[in-house]
Parts: C-alpha cells; structure tokens; sequence
C-alpha cells in the first residue's frame, strides 16, 4: 500500500537521513527528490518543515545553509512506517547516496561561519568534521568583515593543506627543543 504523498515525501527525508551518518543540507535533499521528480519544490518545503516542527529533524544553520539531523524520534517514525516507502524508492535512494556518499559528506564535514565577537572584531570558526567529532576545530580573529568572509571562502579549499602543516609542526621537535 502506497502512503500519502506528503507522507511519503517526509519518510523519503527520514531515510535518506538515516542512510548517511551526518547531517544532508536542503539543497542535497532537494537535489535528490526534484531530480527524481517525487514532487515539487515548494510540496518538499512543506514536508521539510513539517517534519522539523514535528520534531522528527533538527535543523542547524551555518552561513545562510540549512542542515537536517535525524532525531531519535525521527529514527522510531521511520522503523515503523518504513515499509510505506516503495521498494523502487528506497533502491533509489540507497544507489543516491552510495554514489554520492564522499561529495555529500564533504560538502557538510567542511564548515567555516563567522560572526562579530565582543571586543568588535570579527572571530572565524573554521571546523573539519569526521565522523561523530572534529578533525580540527580552528577560532581565529580578524579585524573586518571582508577578511572574515574570504577566511571562510577559502576554508573548504585550504583545510587539507592547513590541517597538514598543524599536524607537521606540532608534532615536529625543534632544534632547541
């Protein structure tokens, strides 16, 4: 039996978040439902935010990015209503998200975000997220908001060669050591 189609848009959400072990952004989800053609834009939008005010996804925003966390009870909703999704639906799903695994969880592990601190500058946090901790987790302060916004444009580029040259030099003895 096929479920209704707001509802089957919310457990289509609700898999495709307890599928991965991180957080998809509006745009992954949207990307995957519009492209499969389940529904339209603004019917997801609904379903979305539907399921946060439910309480079954928590959303975190970050520079102006919407990312979506399964909640406990999202997890419990899902196992008991999980059949309603088609098999077809879920294969597709499943060969989404195997096929994108990497680039998805690129695009959310890698998060830089500013904001003006209280001595009036501007503090750059710069994060590399693996798994359920940081890699790295880096504060720095700027004076104006241009540098703070070109630290975060270049974050996701950088971070590799950054967490690299950390790691060397800290764990590189000096000669007067």
């Amino acid at each position: 039996m096929m479920a209704e189609p707001l509802t089957l848009y919310k457990l289509i959400i609700l898999y495709m978040l307890k599928k991965v072990a991180f957080p998809l952004t509006n745009a992954q989800i949207s990307e995957f439902v519009l492209d499969q053609e389940y529904t339209t834009y603004f019917t997801l939008q609904q379903a979305i935010s539907e399921l946060v005010e439910a309480g079954l996804i928590r959303m975190e925003t970050i520079r102006n990015t919407s990312q979506y966390y399964l909640t406990e009870d999202g997890d419990m909703t899902l196992g008991y209503f999980s059949q309603k999704i088609s098999t077809p639906i879920r294969e597709d799903i499943d060969r989404y998200i195997q096929e994108n695994k990497m680039a998805l969880r690129n695009e959310v592990a890698i998060v830089a975000d500013y904001y003006k601190n209280t001595s009036g500058e501007y503090s750059v946090h710069c994060e590399v997220k693996e798994k359920k901790g940081d890699l790295l987790d880096l504060t720095i302060s700027v004076p104006d908001k241009e540098q703070a916004i070109a630290m975060c444009n270049h974050w996701g580029k950088r971070c590799q060669e950054i967490y690299e040259y950390v790691m060397r030099t800290l764990l590189t003895e000096t000669k007067s050591e």
